[in-house]
């Protein structure tokens, strides 16, 4: 009861999207580089700006229904009224940490990267499209205007344009803003203008099948070291973990479902164990540089529910499927003398693997309304992967390796889901 009170008061209703969002932004903020490795590894080439359009579209749609004589919330002029102030308040956010983080963008093409002005703009006119028909009409309107704002955010990242922290606080900033305005909306015409009362979305969340899907994202954790020879170790640091994970229940206890999921892993050489073994060469050295560890993962299987309050559920699955790693490479560049040109060699040579991988986990998922459920989860992924390593030496003498090395990853993280 006393969560249920909270929860139904206007600040939280106003925040509960929002602060998160910001807060998982600024968290992430240094770890940046690790989701950017995903983008540049799967589709470095990636150049499209439908995400230009796309994040007007909620809005472009709301006022076509309004147009059409499809009632709303609200009257024309209290929709304007409030949805002026949201615009103001976004731009003026938005525009004013633009010019005062300077943030470099992605590609190099600006400072204006911090925060996303099209992530804002699309969550914005997508909370409009919320407000004015999915409360009042139909939650599949929300879910409608938050894939298209979805879809601009990711496309602004694949485009190479914006951090995911920059994404992450211009989504915060858009949902707020219309919040705000029509907070300030209500207070300015109180009950004039109101043409659609809202629909009882909370009066039967709790007793049905808790059938899910949204995006999947994480921090990702790789336990052990790859180690074929005495000179060479391999260790590889946090990284992240994106992707898409749902599941269909049959009832409030048992489903099937499924995930896919990319995982970008930095991975390093044991600097002072090469160096030791080789000391003429380590003089030489002036830069090692190593590609990330990235594994596609496609897997299935039942997933398990159970309720521990209204709101509340704890959760595992049991998950088999397929995974594969991208080829990758370790290499130095160096000198022989101080005066000479510089060379690169490579060093560690990884084939890429496909092989059969196992999966399980546990979460905790908090319905915070009918349709829209947060999902925090701990998972794990294990792969008797088979890998083919090549070694060069400062010789230029080369060692080929067949390495039995179990995968094994663990990744913490949440997810935002549509509870269908």
């Amino acid at each position: 009861m006393k969560v249920n009170k909270m929860t139904s008061s206007r600040l939280f209703q106003m925040t509960y999207i929002s602060v998160p969002l910001v807060l998982s932004g600024l968290i992430i903020k240094n770890e940046d580089d690790h989701f950017r490795n995903l983008r540049n590894e799967y589709v470095p080439s990636f150049n499209n700006h439908y995400d230009d359009y796309l994040q007007y579209l909620p809005g472009a749609l709301m006022l076509s229904l309004k147009t059409a004589g499809v009632e709303g919330r609200s009257s024309w002029q209290r929709m304007m009224v409030s949805d002026a102030i949201s615009v103001t308040f976004m731009a003026t956010v938005v525009n004013a940490l633009k010019v005062t983080t300077k943030e470099m963008r992605p590609d190099g093409s600006g400072r204006n990267s911090f925060p996303s002005g099209h992530s804002a703009t699309a969550f914005m006119t997508a909370t409009m499209l919320h407000k004015e028909y999915g409360l009042t009409r139909s939650p599949w309107y929300s879910v409608a205007a938050y894939t298209m704002a979805t879809a601009t955010a990711v496309t602004r990242e694949l485009n190479n344009k914006h951090w995911l922290s920059d994404i992450l606080v211009g989504a915060g900033i858009g949902v707020f803003s219309t919040e705000l305005g029509y907070y300030l909306g209500d207070l300015i015409f109180k009950e004039k203008g109101i043409k659609h009362t809202l629909l009882d979305l909370d009066s039967s969340g709790y007793q049905r099948n808790p059938s899910f899907f949204g995006l999947y994202m994480g921090f990702s954790i790789f336990s052990g070291k790859l180690k074929p020879v005495s000179d060479i170790s391999l260790d590889a640091s946090a990284g992240s973990r994106a992707g898409f994970e749902g599941a269909y229940f049959i009832n409030r206890y048992i489903g099937f479902g499924s995930r896919f999921s990319v995982t970008s892993l930095p991975v390093s050489l044991d600097d002072k164990l090469y160096f030791s073994a080789h000391p003429a060469f380590a003089n030489k050295i002036e830069k090692i540089q190593s590609d990330p560890f990235d594994v596609f993962t496609a897997s299935a299987g039942p997933y398990l529910s159970y309720p521990i309050a209204d709101r509340l559920l704890v959760g595992s699955k049991l998950l088999m499927g397929y995974s594969s790693t991208a080829h990758k490479s370790i290499s130095a560049t160096y000198r022989d003398s101080p005066n000479v040109e510089i060379k690169s060699q490579e060093i560690v040579d990884i084939s890429n693997t496909k092989g059969i991988s196992f999966g399980t986990g546990l979460s905790l998922v908090y319905i915070v309304r009918r349709n829209l459920g947060v999902h925090f989860f701990m998972d794990y992924d294990f792969s008797p992967a088979h890998f083919t390593l090549n070694t060069t030496n400062e010789n230029q003498m080369r060692n080929d390796y067949h390495l039995k090395q179990s995968s094994n990853v663990w990744t913490l993280g949440a997810s935002v889901n549509v509870q269908l």
